[in-house]
């Protein structure tokens, strides 16, 4: 993180110099993400992988050993002496593989001169030790077989082994089972317990402890004398399957996905289908180039840590936004026919996809703003001619529909066979187009198009921006301060007048917020127009009918309202409005003075919503003027995005390690928000989702991503990479 003694620069055409700015230089980091292997048709029991120094990875199987390839793991005929051998275990040793079957541990390395017959019945597992020494063990003993095999101790166990593990600092092992753990020493010859419990289920060495899991935690021990150090049970699952002390860094896997041990005493947390085929654990290995293998019931997942910018972060989503995203030029969702499979992705409609195309087109704006790419501009002039049509085809002037689409293939809200009730036919017939438009999307129609018109210089492009602006104030204002769809009804939720505004109490966010909504419109208006009537207007609401006063009440106002249904909880989706009408909300004040109320506000707003860490809400802050914004937190929210935009069905509600907080009127569940790719996908219009999902049948829009990316470069916050 750095900082400039100070930063001055031109946005929307507010100058302002701000001495204690803070500017993140774009560095690579590691970007996580999981490539996924599935298990045989068969699904054998997977029970163990391992990686060597040529970065070949196999899965023992119950079926014998496997290989990933492509998406699935499939049989592995690589050396022909295996096809018909009943390998029982494996390890990597000095980089290569070893082997333990019924007759003999042995390598194909170094010319597969290891070849050592363990002389033992129904072996199970085995550990390599100093000098090409090891132990093989089986349900009620084990063998130790020494260096250059001069010597062979023998010993009887009286539980089943579940894990044995070599110690390399001390030149002994350790041997686990569910109820004891012993220890063998080469050099003494002998075999000793020197701890007891119950359900233990893995072992790892780690920051010179013994780190002991079980169905209940894990539990810590002196590495000299044994005696237990600590008991951890406020994990992200308690039902701890394996250990894996990884460069230094402690993972462990649960019935429940795995998690990584942080420096901070937190957990990086890898559940789900977006980081794996199952929760059910079973392994986790060290795997080639930084990344981790773990091994599940359904078979291999593999994260892999990938050196990345944010803008390469940026590019990658791009190109999905373009591929999968775009709907006759607007922003569109993307569900799936079959979960995961995006080749069975379709294109369809929803109630706010002038919204969502609004901030898409802005993230294409704000691109092109800082880099001049052509491309950029380009995208935005289709975005923007879809978003002129969404106004053009209800054939109501100034009104927007919701979305179009080919008749008889709209999705939202209607079925096929039924009346088209909140849809309607336009001139030409073979489109429909979506009635019932809402604040929110008058909120994404006035903020894109004032940007439009003042990023894009061309004249007739700004000029059809403009126009689009006027013709839905003029809209708003004939009617009354309503938008009135083709029944000549106001809709639901587009309503600015002072009878609607002015009849809930003030702790009710729709009054301070449409009250900034409507002088926003009105300040928008004027300012690209020159025409005073809208000046009026403005300046009318704001002292006659106390709209200022509304707009400007510290948000810290907003409530619970018994029996209000619009103020039992926290919209979110106010925040979403309010902090894309903030720029020129502050920015089209009518006077310096002005400016400075309405920017005092804003931040009010900023305060009450820095814990979700959001940077959209950050970066739009800063554009309106803000001096101090949460940068490291928008950076981390930004790094911590995940990858895979399928909406996976995501769980929390298990989780011990996570800190709740008392029930409140802003539903936040847990002292701190959770990163983004612990949680469920979700649009910037909700928050503090920690459950939920469609379990694989949708993919989210990119621009979810893109656009505070996007606003952070062009705030200046975020500067490339030197």
């Amino acid at each position: 993180m750095q900082s400039l003694s100070c930063k001055k620069f031109v946005l929307l055409g507010l100058s302002f110099c701000n001495i204690w700015a803070q500017v993140y230089t774009d560095v690579p980091f590691y970007q996580d993400r999981s490539i996924k292997f599935q298990n045989t048709p068969n699904q054998p029991l997977l029970t163990t992988v391992s990686t060597d120094q040529n970065q070949n990875i196999l899965v023992l199987s119950s079926e014998g050993l496997l290989a990933p390839w492509k998406e699935s793991l499939k049989p592995n005929y690589q050396y022909r002496p295996m096809e018909n051998m009943d390998v029982l275990d494996i390890a990597n040793y000095k980089g290569q593989f070893y082997f333990l079957n019924q007759k003999a541990v042995f390598s194909f390395s170094h010319g597969a001169k290891f070849y050592v017959e363990h002389g033992i019945d129904t072996p199970l597992l085995f550990a390599m030790g100093r000098d090409e020494s090891f132990l093989v063990l089986k349900n009620n003993g084990g063998i130790y077989n020494g260096i250059n095999g001069r010597s062979k101790v023998n010993f009887k166990l009286r539980q089943k082994p579940i894990s044995v593990l070599y110690d390399r600092d001390y030149n002994q092992f350790f041997i686990l089972t569910s109820l004891n753990l012993f220890k063998f020493q080469p050099g003494r010859q002998k075999l000793e317990k020197v701890y007891e419990g119950s359900k233990f289920t893995a072992i790892e060495l780690f920051k010179n402890k013994i780190w002991l899991g079980t169905s209940e935690g894990i539990r810590v021990l002196s590495h000299s004398d044994f005696l237990l150090e600590k008991q951890l049970d406020a994990l992200p699952h308690n039902e701890i399957t394996s250990l894996k002390n990884i460069d230094g860094v402690l993972w462990a896997g649960s019935k429940k996905g795995c998690f990584k041990f942080r420096e901070d005493n937190r957990f990086d947390y890898y559940a789900s289908k977006r980081w794996l085929l199952d929760d059910a654990v079973n392994t986790i290995e060290k795997g080639p180039e930084k990344s981790v293998l773990i091994l599940s019931k359904q078979g291999l997942n593999q994260i892999v840590f990938e050196a990345m910018t944010l803008e390469q972060k940026a590019d990658y989503f791009q190109k999905i936004q373009r591929q999968r995203h775009i709907r006759y030029g607007l922003e569109s969702s993307v569900v799936l026919k079959v979960a995961g499979d995006l080749s069975t992705s379709s294109l369809i409609d929803t109630d706010n996809d002038g919204l969502w195309t609004s901030m898409y087109l802005a993230a294409e704006l704000f691109r092109f703003a800082v880099t001049q790419k052509e491309e950029a501009k380009r995208n935005a002039i289709e975005a923007f001619e879809a978003m002129e049509r969404l106004t053009s085809i209800s054939n109501i002037k100034g009104f927007p529909a919701r979305t179009f689409e080919w008749e008889g293939h709209q999705r939202s809200n209607w079925k096929k066979g039924d009346s088209y009730g909140t849809w309607k036919k336009a001139s030409d017939e073979k489109w429909v187009w979506k009635t019932t438009t809402s604040s929110d999307e008058s909120c994404g129609h006035f903020f894109v198009y004032a940007l439009f018109a003042e990023i894009i210089q061309d004249e007739q492009w700004k000029k059809r921006a403009v126009k689009l602006i006027k013709d839905q104030m003029d809209h708003i204002i004939e009617n009354n301060w309503y938008l009135v769809s083709w029944d000549g009804k106001p809709t639901r939720w587009g309503r600015w007048h002072p009878d609607y505004v002015n009849s809930f109490p003030i702790q009710v966010g729709d009054r301070r917020l449409n009250s900034t909504l409507i002088l926003t419109f009105l300040q928008t208006t004027y300012h690209f127009t020159g025409d005073n009537k809208y000046k009026n207007h403005a300046l009318k609401l704001a002292k006659d009918h106390g709209y200022e006063e509304n707009a400007t009440r510290p948000a810290s106002v907003i409530g619970l309202v018994k029996g209000e249904i619009l103020s039992d909880a926290w919209n979110h989706s106010d925040d979403e409005m309010y902090f894309l009408t903030a720029p020129a909300f502050v920015k089209y004040a009518f006077d310096e003075e002005s400016k400075k109320r309405y920017l005092k506000s804003v931040a009010t707003h900023w305060e009450i919503e820095r814990s979700e860490k959001n940077p959209l809400w950050n970066f739009l802050y800063s554009i309106s003027g803000g001096e101090k914004i949460d940068l490291e937190n928008a950076v981390w929210w930004l790094k911590e995005y995940p990858f895979d935009l399928i909406d996976w069905k995501v769980e929390n509600s298990h989780r011990k390690d996570l800190k709740k907080v008392d029930e409140n009127f802003r539903k936040q569940e847990y002292e701190s928000v959770l990163p983004r790719d612990e949680r469920p996908h979700h649009l910037h219009n909700r928050a503090y989702q920690n459950n939920g999902g469609s379990d694989g049948f949708r993919e989210y829009s990119p621009y979810v991503y893109l656009l505070p990316y996007w606003a952070g470069r062009y705030s200046g916050a975020i500067l490339p990479m030197e």
